[in-house]
């Protein structure tokens, strides 16, 4: 017999309207919050985050240019695909996720098409297993990605200081959460969603459901490698419609 499990949240209440889900959540005491409006671990069982969505939830803004930008990419098949958008303000050294995507079973163009809105130029992390060749076409995966117009970084993600293992990169997020330099539009409720679900079973986390997660982390660790938005060229004075004034 096979098992599965759903998580519902208070969201997920339609027959409640968004008043009446408002007057529950603020009724249920803060830290009784996660385990029983939104499905999260309940406390001891070892969130990965254990991080107030209030304390890193910002209102979404128009992007500085000043900030530099760079994409995260999760791979996925069955399990989705994630990708989040990152900008970084160095001189507070504040990073904002801007966007996130997750769709499974779907195929490059389909992923590609979806994050290149965020800005064509902005360059894309990628985990190691883009290396990997897609048995159809024969090419690694990044490079399928890089066919459908991403800006694909040319090598796969790692820390600056060498290697690419998951716990470094989540100590780092968790830092930055705990100091006020992880933000993440408010907007985002599928990133909040997989945050509020991460945990640990005996000191290990749990490879579910944190495919944007992943993303954002992969992101994090090339974030040497973001870039400013690229500033628009001076239209030619000799592309300028005929008959029109030169100057």
């Amino acid at each position: 017999m096979s098992k599965g499990v759903v998580t519902m949240t208070i969201d997920d209440a339609e027959h409640l309207s968004p008043e009446q889900r408002q007057i529950i959540i603020e009724r249920t005491p803060k830290h009784e919050r996660g385990p029983r409006l939104y499905g999260e671990p309940a406390a001891g069982s070892g969130l990965v985050f254990p991080v107030d969505d209030e304390a890193i939830a910002c209102d979404p803004f128009k992007i500085p240019a000043h900030y530099r930008r760079i994409n995260g990419l999760d791979f996925g098949w069955d399990h989705p695909f994630g990708a989040s958008s990152l900008a970084h303000d160095s001189e507070a050294d504040v990073i904002y996720v801007t966007a996130c995507y997750r769709e499974s079973q779907a195929t490059p163009i389909i992923h590609a098409a979806a994050v290149k809105p965020w800005g064509e130029w902005i360059p894309c992390a990628w985990p190691h297993d883009g290396l990997q060749h897609d048995k159809g076409s024969g090419d690694q995966l990044a490079e399928l990605y890089r066919k459908q117009g991403l800006n694909m970084l040319p090598e796969h993600a790692t820390h600056e200081e060498g290697g690419f293992g998951t716990e470094a990169g989540v100590i780092e997020m968790l830092t930055r959460m705990q100091t006020g330099r992880w933000k993440v539009f408010r907007n985002l409720g599928e990133w909040f969603s997989e945050k509020r679900l991460y945990h640990r079973e005996k000191g290990i986390i749990v490879k579910e459901r944190d495919d944007i997660l992943s993303s954002s982390r992969v992101g994090l660790m090339m974030l040497r490698f973001a870039e400013h938005e690229p500033k628009a060229k001076p239209r030619s004075r000799t592309n300028a419609p005929e008959g029109a004034w030169m100057g």
